[in-house]
């Protein structure tokens, strides 16, 4: 008899077939109830992948698992977070998505419920996308615990995986579809009665007849109002347990109370009854939901493509050099992978053979392969075009740059402008508003025309729509981060979108934002007796430590004789150090002054390398200006937008480039708190500044201008602070952005517009009778769709 293996944590089962769990259709065998326990919650939380990419076995349960363990316990596996948890230095992050989120007050009530337990840093709920962005404390609490108390106030959370959202979504649809079917089907029966009776059709009989149809017609509209209208009912309760109201509250309100007092005539044979209304209006609300739910879908796609690009197998080669396919979340960091031409890049790596051109489009947006050689870095998701290359892995699953994007993405879709916390508040006072509104309405039309009063104060509850109102900035707002996905630019932090479209002076860094930053050494200029091959390797050994692009022009010049010690970099100066036991200083003409007081003439070179004694060498460093510098300058000229340069750099070179790109203000030999007295200044004439640098060495002159942008590609993302990051390294994407941002801000104004000018329309017109119950809903419905489809036109927008 062959021996048993647990199948979740691969110990020796000696039960027997005592304690199995059903995995894609087989029973397996597990050798304790807490092995049982744990890798049941792990399938009934969807996470069946698991066991199918897993690289080493699970963890043994020793202890009984009690009771009470819920499928949220799976998630607090380190094996199963692997895969979708981001862990920093001090917290956890994920995305979750949430089932159930119908409004803005869905999200209010979700963040002001989590932001006040302890351990939990953040929480950000996007309505349009359905997810919320979580950072926790790991040390604090669990993620499972974060997932418990979702669901306590009526909601499903589970961490956000593309392939099991898709089988969600697809599920939540069908189960609209029904209701929403039923309720068309209903309607439908219960309108051709109401037509008739309306009709005086049934005039000369019986009233008996009468009462029979208004008897078959409430059993019609019951599923209506039981089934089809429940998503209305637990939205409603969830915000009023919560104190706050949403729309569905007085939508609920109108149902309800118009089916009981039907229900109420019917029985007793007098009054009027409004079947029709209910079933009608309630179909009309879902059709308008329906709609809405699968516009908001497409406006959050540009995520889950980027999920897509990963390929889900690899080429992993062994120490034989022996190549096999093995499933992409297996690789782990040191794997070597093989990657022929045509396919797509695994996993994040550098290159340690060959050389070829990688199609890096998924990431910035520009479709021209880039040329890739030894040590050069590749990403997930990238397109090898010629060659085939061999890289070792650097990163995987949420360390990934892809991974770090989407994050940011998130992040970036769940901040929420000024205007849109205004309009939530705003809608929650609209809603009170609305129900004193209806309450006034039907005891005046009770007291005057009280045979209309009743059907009249359903239109005034369902008419108004503070929906829209709540749906006009964030369907905008994630469209239009979708769309910096497409072009390559990034945004880090809140508020970029109400930053862009006021920027009207923009400040360029010379070294790596209007040129390469690929320094290369021109010329040396010798003025002691030390050779120039012994002068360049003590320059390149103090750089050593560098990675600014002064630093990479010396490395070629390293050896290895030369030994660093006790080096000091002076930011925006130059760097002061001791190799093989003597004090040398490296930097510009002002810094070899102010440190040996040593003139050096500014014009002759960049660089000068001193001892305290000696001017040793002058060295004249060069740099190529970015194909698309001048363009970008001229379409912000275009655009109203002054320029300028602030550059640490003395030579002439800075008014070259300034030449070369069209700039006219130019300010050169600034230290970085000369750059931010610059900003400051800038500020005070009443500028909105825009700081363009390379996010490490400019970090707080970027965080002193009004909005500030880098270059940045690779890993450089995590490291820089700016607001904005250009992935691709082209400048001409910033233009691009200034006019999605104010195609953006324009949308979400004519958003707010058509919300608060179609209710401040429709509320005189239903107090006063003239909209019918059915005509109300058909009105509530089409103000969100109007909304979501103005937004969706960014998607439309040709880059």
């Amino acid at each position: 008899m062959d021996s048993l293996n647990c199948f979740h944590c691969g110990e020796p089962v000696t039960t027997g077939r005592q304690f199995e769990t059903l995995i894609d259709g087989v029973l397996q065998p597990m050798c304790c109830p807490g092995c049982q326990a744990v890798s049941a919650a792990i399938i009934d939380a969807g996470l069946t992948n698991y066991y199918k990419y897993r690289t080493e076995p699970g963890s043994k349960q020793t202890a009984l698992v009690p009771e009470e363990l819920s499928s949220f316990s799976a998630f607090d596996l380190a094996e199963v977070q692997q895969d979708f948890v981001h862990q920093g230095n001090e917290s956890a992050s994920t995305s979750l998505t949430i089932d159930g989120i119908t409004c803005a007050a869905c999200a209010w009530l979700i963040e002001h419920k989590l932001q006040h337990i302890k351990g939990i840093n953040k929480i950000s709920v996007n309505t349009t996308t359905e997810r919320a962005q979580v950072s926790w404390d790991p040390e604090v609490i669990k993620l499972s615990e974060i997932l418990l108390q979702i669901s306590q106030i009526g909601y499903q959370a589970a961490p956000y995986q593309v392939d099991d959202q898709e089988i969600q979504s697809k599920k939540n649809s069908r189960k609209f579809l029904l209701r929403l079917g039923l309720a068309g089907f209903a309607t439908m029966q219960v309108m051709m009665f109401a037509l008739a009776l309306y009709s005086d059709y049934f005039t000369d009989l019986d009233v008996e007849f009468r009462d029979y149809f208004r008897w078959v017609s409430m059993i019609f509209a019951a599923p209506v109002v039981f089934y089809s209208a429940q998503p209305f009912y637990f939205s409603a309760l969830r915000s009023m347990l919560s104190g706050r109201l949403n729309m569905d509250v007085s939508v609920s309100i109108a149902i309800c109370g118009a089916y009981i007092a039907s229900c109420i005539a019917t029985v007793s044979g007098d009054g009027e009854v409004y079947f029709e209304s209910v079933s009608m209006f309630t179909f009309f609300l879902l059709l308008g939901r329906y709609f809405e739910q699968n516009a908001r879908q497409k406006a959050s796609i540009s995520s889950n493509n980027l999920h897509k690009l990963i390929p889900l197998t690899a080429n992993l080669l062994d120490e034989r050099g022996e190549q096999s396919e093995v499933p992409a979340k297996r690789l782990k960091t040191g794997d070597i992978i093989m990657v022929k031409p045509g396919e797509v890049i695994a996993a994040d790596g550098d290159i340690i053979e060959g050389s070829s051109c990688v199609n890096e489009a998924m990431l910035t947006g520009e479709q021209m392969p880039v040329t890739k050689h030894l040590t050069s870095q590749v990403y997930a998701g990238t397109i090898n075009v010629d060659h085939p290359i061999k890289v070792v892995v650097t990163a995987t699953g949420q360390d990934q740059l892809v991974a770090e994007i989407i994050r940011l993405q998130e992040a970036a879709s769940n901040n929420k402008p000024r205007v849109a916390l205004y309009v939530d508040t705003i809608s929650n006072y609209f809603t009170w508003t609305i129900l004193v509104i209806a309450a006034l309405t039907y005891l005046v039309w009770k007291h005057y025309w009280p045979e209309d009063a009743f059907w009249v104060t359903l239109s005034v509850l369902v008419a108004t729509c503070p929906c829209a109102l709540a749906l006009a900035t964030p369907t905008a707002v994630t469209c239009a981060t979708g769309l910096f996905t497409r072009l390559g630019v990034v945004a880090r932090r809140g508020g970029v979108f109400e930053k862009l479209p006021k920027v009207d002076q923009v400040v360029f860094d010379k070294t790596g934002t209007l040129t390469c930053g690929s320094l290369t050494l021109n010329q040396t200029h010798l003025f002691h007796t030390m050779s120039q091959a012994e002068a360049l390797a003590i320059s390149a050994a103090m750089e050593s430590q560098s990675i600014h692009p002064i630093a990479k022009a010396f490395a070629p010049f390293y050896r290895q004789d030369c030994q660093v010690k006790e080096n000091r970099y002076i930011a925006g100066s130059g760097v002061l150090a001791k190799v093989n036991q003597q004090q040398y200083y490296l930097g510009s003409a002002a810094f070899i002054l102010e440190q040996t007081q040593i003139q050096a003439a500014d014009n002759l070179a960049n660089v000068y390398l001193a001892t305290q004694d000696h001017l040793i060498a002058g060295f004249t460093l060069s740099d190529t200006v970015r194909d698309d510098a001048k363009e970008t300058v001229d379409t912000l000229k275009t655009m109203g937008i002054a320029t300028c340069i602030a550059s640490g750099d003395t030579s002439e070179h800075v008014e070259q480039v300034a030449h070369e790109v069209g700039i006219t203000a130019l300010h050169k030999g600034l230290k970085p708190q000369d750059k931010l007295t610059l900003i400051n200044q800038l500020k005070d004439q009443g500028k909105r500044v825009a700081m363009f640098g390379d996010g490490v060495n400019d970090a707080p002159v970027l965080a002193g201008a009004n909005l500030s942008i880098a270059m940045g590609s690779g890993t450089d993302i995590a490291k820089n602070s700016a607001d904005l990051i250009l992935l691709g390294d082209q400048l001409s994407r910033f233009p691009q952005a200034v006019r999605i941002a104010k195609m953006t801000e324009q949308i979400i104004r004519q958003n707010l517009l058509w919300a608060l000018g179609y209710n401040l329309l429709i509320i005189p017109l239903a107090v006063t009778g003239h909209v019918l119950p059915y005509i109300a809903a058909i009105g509530m419905s089409a103000s969100s769709l109007i909304v979501v489809a103005n937004s969706l036109r960014l998607l439309k927008v040709r880059l």
